[in-house]
C-alpha cells in the first residue's frame, strides 16, 4: 500500500533522478543556472548542511538513488564505475554513451580490441523492446550483455538467446555490487552495411584509403555507394578490426573519466566536453551552496 510518505518520497526521487540530465548540468556548465538544485533544495533539503558544496548535495542526492530509486543514470554510472574503469583501464579503450545501431540506440557501448554493447534495464523499464534492439546490436557489437536489477535475473535469462550476456546489480550493506549472472558468447562477424551507417564519411573514407591506397574517382555524391562496393569485397574480420581502430580515433573523456567524481562519470560521458569545459563545469559543481539566496517561497516547487 502507498502512504503519503511513500509517495512524497517517490516524488522526491524522481526529482533527485531529473538532477542527473544533460539539461540541468548544461544549464549549470553554461549559465551556472543551478535553479533546478535549488528548488530540490528549498522543496525537499532544507536541513542540509550549510557548509555544504552543490556536488555535496549530488553526491548525497545519487546515494538515495542507489539505495532508493535505481533509475538508468544509476545503472550506467555504476557500470562505468565498476566495470569500464576497473576491467578494461587501457588507452585504447573507448566508451560511448547511447550509440546508434540501426534503428536501435545501444546505453553504452564500449570499444577496445573487441566492441561490446550494454543494454541496461532498470526495474523502471519494460523489457518489450529488447528482442530488437537485440538484434540490431549483434549485426555490429562482438558481444552484448543486458544489465538489470539482481531480483530480475532469471526472468531476463529466460528471455535472452544463449549468447547474449547478464549483469547483475544489487544494493548491500551500503553499497553497489556489479556481477556477470550469466557470460556473452562472442557473436558471428558483423554486418558489413551496419558497420558502414555506423561510421562517419572520414572514417569509411580513411579504411579505403587504409585497404586500397586510394579513394574512388567519382563524384562526391557517389561516394559513399562506391566505398560501399569496396567495403563489401572485405572480409569480416578486417572490416571489423579497421573498424575498431577508425572508431577509437574519436573524441571522448573516457581517458579522463577516473579523475571525475564517481557520482558524476555518467554525465561527463554524456556531455562529452573538452577537458578545460569539464574542469570548469566541476569547479562550478564545488561552489558552496548560497543559502542566503534559498529563503525564499517557490510559487509552483513542481518543477519536474
Amino acid at each position: 500500500m502507498i502512504t503519503d510518505s511513500n509517495r512524497c518520497d517517490h516524488e522526491k526521487w524522481r526529482g533527485y533522478a531529473a538532477a542527473f540530465s544533460r539539461s540541468v548540468f548544461t544549464g549549470i556548465g553554461l549559465y551556472s543556472d543551478f535553479s533546478p538544485l535549488d528548488e530540490l533544495l528549498h522543496q525537499y533539503d532544507g536541513d542540509f548542511p550549510r557548509n555544504s558544496s552543490y556536488l555535496d548535495y549530488l553526491s548525497f542526492q545519487y546515494k538515495q538513488l542507489v539505495q532508493y530509486y535505481p533509475c538508468e543514470y544509476v545503472f550506467k554510472n555504476e557500470l562505468i564505475n565498476q566495470l569500464l574503469l576497473k576491467k578494461y583501464v587501457t588507452k585504447k579503450i573507448i566508451v560511448f554513451n547511447e550509440f546508434k545501431v540501426g534503428d536501435s540506440i545501444v546505453d553504452l557501448a564500449m570499444m577496445h580490441e573487441a566492441s561490446i554493447a550494454f543494454e541496461i534495464k532498470t526495474p523502471l523499464d519494460s523489457p518489450r523492446r529488447k528482442k530488437k534492439q537485440m538484434q540490431d546490436y549483434k549485426k555490429l557489437f562482438d558481444m552484448c550483455y543486458v544489465v538489470v536489477d539482481e531480483d530480475e535475473c532469471d526472468s531476463y535469462a529466460a528471455q535472452v538467446d544463449e549468447n547474449t550476456g547478464i549483469l547483475a546489480l544489487s544494493y548491500k550493506q551500503g553499497s553497489t555490487i556489479l556481477q556477470e549472472y550469466k557470460p556473452a558468447r562472442k557473436q558471428a562477424s558483423p554486418d558489413t552495411l551496419t558497420v558502414l551507417k555506423c561510421l562517419r564519411t572520414r572514417e569509411y573514407e580513411s579504411i579505403i584509403q587504409r585497404l586500397c591506397g586510394w579513394l574512388p574517382s567519382v563524384p562526391a555524391y557517389r561516394m559513399y555507394d562506391a566505398c560501399k562496393e569496396l567495403l563489401c569485397e572485405v572480409e569480416p574480420a578486417t572490416l571489423n578490426r579497421l573498424f575498431l581502430e577508425e572508431i577509437r580515433k574519436r573524441k571522448s573523456p573516457t581517458g579522463r573519466l577516473k579523475s571525475v567524481p564517481k557520482e558524476l562519470r555518467q554525465m561527463i560521458l554524456s556531455l562529452n566536453l573538452t577537458q578545460k569545459k569539464e574542469e570548469q563545469l566541476i569547479d562550478k559543481l564545488r561552489s558552496p551552496i548560497p543559502w542566503n539566496r534559498l529563503e525564499y517561497r517557490v510559487s509552483d516547487p513542481h518543477i519536474f
